[in-house]
């Protein structure tokens, strides 16, 4: 279905404002409690907490960018030889944009990536006193087959406060809305949890649905997850403790997802890596800056006076992407939440798997064009914008210049990809090894078993990246010639 972006402060309907702070008081408060809705929930501490924490994070990104740049400068020095050859071969501008996108600027990414992971501060974590209402929406098309285990799982979790849970059948044309509704004896005699359940109209997708459900919210915190998500019997509370410590103008905690069902076939087993290590540690590094870029649809929790004041979801194929970044605009911070662990179900095939990073590029190009004016911000996190921005060019050399230069090298052929290119390979084996000790401790923190397949991380790590960047050139091309977009 065709989608518009309902956005009330989109660009084509003028300039966003932060929200206005209010006066500091006499007594002291500081301006970190300048959001209405922040005094509601949330841990207090004084000014001089949040700057330190602010040093502390100022210092991390400045170190690993001139760790960053160092390792890019020291590449650019052992490839002018390859500069110079390729540069015969092609033109000068050629050959330096080539090098950039597919030796320079990955190796400042990876740089970076592993230094952010090295010198990670502590995560901001801590239980609150009382324990607030939530309201979980679960949006829902053809998911008959999942969508019962997701609610029984809802019904089973280790959660202190009121939970209503609102499932929105967005007009499915299978058994979903039955199976749905024959799940409210799970919570009939729950002291605390409810169920209610929705049907549209019609199929609508899923920005309006979940808009809808936020209409039949009860409560100031909102948890979306998506219909064949299961979550950890902790991971609500850790998500509403992770918010609790955050900064005051925190909007949204994305959780940590990762695969349900990772052994069903070769595809599953190497996106298993890719949520355990590429997305986590990702996630991990934007939300030590405060800005993480996507609080996903399958596991987040948001603050509803920010969604409201960002118009809800926007009917665009990467409804949670364009989201946050409407959030990032006004001003407010975006985090994740490590711990919060929910287990997704992936495509099965590659076919799928390939369909559903399609819809992911042009979900980043819509946020791109959307929220532009968030390359001009003047906050760390903008960086990571311009990361977003690096991965079209990165990905368009990787698939029109990387993989040819791959076969022309197989016969001796060293124009497109030579000895530099393989600077890359130490820097991200070394954040892989991190990021899987990172990863590992944190299951065994919280008791967490997840089978691995090894096999599956050879294939994530040499064969995965050939066949995900020619998908996402697919997406970013769809959404400019403006294929039509459809919610899966």
């Amino acid at each position: 279905m065709d989608y518009t972006q309902r956005d009330a402060a989109s660009p084509a309907t003028g300039p966003v404002t932060d929200p206005a702070p209010e006066p500091v008081s006499a007594s002291g408060s500081d301006i970190y409690y300048s959001q209405p809705e922040r005094r509601a929930f949330g841990l207090r501490r004084d000014t001089g907490y949040w700057r330190g924490r602010a040093r502390r994070r100022n210092t991390i990104f400045a170190t690993s960018c001139l760790i960053a740049t160092a390792w890019a400068f020291f590449s650019v020095w052992l490839s002018l030889p390859w500069l110079s050859d390729l540069s015969q071969l092609s033109h000068p501008v050629v050959a330096l944009t080539v090098l950039t996108f597919i030796a320079y600027v990955p190796g400042f990414m990876n740089a970076f990536l592993l230094s952010t992971l090295a010198l990670r501060p502590s995560a901001l974590k801590e239980n609150p006193e009382h324990w607030p209402a939530i309201s979980i929406l679960v949006a829902a098309y053809q998911e008959e087959a999942l969508i019962a285990n997701t609610l029984e799982n809802l019904a089973a979790l280790d959660y202190a406060g009121l939970v209503e849970v609102i499932v929105i059948d967005d007009g499915s044309k299978d058994d979903t809305l039955a199976r749905a509704q024959a799940c409210q004896s799970l919570f009939a005699g729950h002291p605390r949890f409810s169920l209610h359940v929705e049907r549209m109209a019609r199929n609508s997708g899923k920005a309006q649905a979940l808009n809808h459900g936020l209409t039949l919210a009860t409560y100031d915190l909102i948890v979306t997850i998506d219909a064949d998500t299961l979550l950890e019997p902790g991971s609500l509370s850790s998500i509403v403790a992770h918010l609790y410590a955050s900064p005051p103008q925190t909007a949204a905690i994305a959780g940590a997802i990762l695969l349900a069902n990772p052994m069903e076939s070769w595809s599953t087993r190497a996106q298993q890596w890719d949520y355990f290590h590429g997305i986590s540690a990702v996630k991990r590094m934007q939300g030590n800056f405060n800005g993480t870029l996507v609080a996903q649809g399958a596991f987040s929790l948001y603050r509803r006076d920010a969604l409201e004041q960002a118009g809800g979801w926007p009917d665009t194929v990467g409804e949670d992407i364009v989201l946050t970044w409407s959030l990032l605009r006004r001003g407010y911070i975006v985090r994740h939440a490590e711990d919060a662990v929910a287990w997704t179900h992936a495509p099965e095939s590659w076919g799928a798997l390939s369909r559903q990073r399609k819809r992911w590029a042009r979900g980043m190009i819509e946020a791109l064009a959307i929220h532009k004016s968030l390359l001009f911000k003047p906050r760390l996190s903008t960086m990571f914008i311009y990361w977003n921005l690096m991965f079209i060019s990165i990905d368009l050399a990787f698939t029109l210049a990387f993989i040819p230069g791959l076969l022309l090298a197989a016969f001796g052929i060293f124009w497109l990809a030579g000895p530099v290119t393989l600077l890359v390979l130490p820097l991200a084996g070394l954040w892989n090894i991190v990021i899987f000790r990172i990863q590992t401790r944190m299951l065994r923190r919280n008791d967490i078993e997840m089978k691995k397949s090894f096999a599956g991380f050879l294939l994530f790590a040499f064969i995965y990246p050939f066949i995900m960047q020619p998908v996402s050139v697919w997406g970013y091309a769809s959404e400019l010639f403006g294929r039509k977009k459809e919610w899966q």
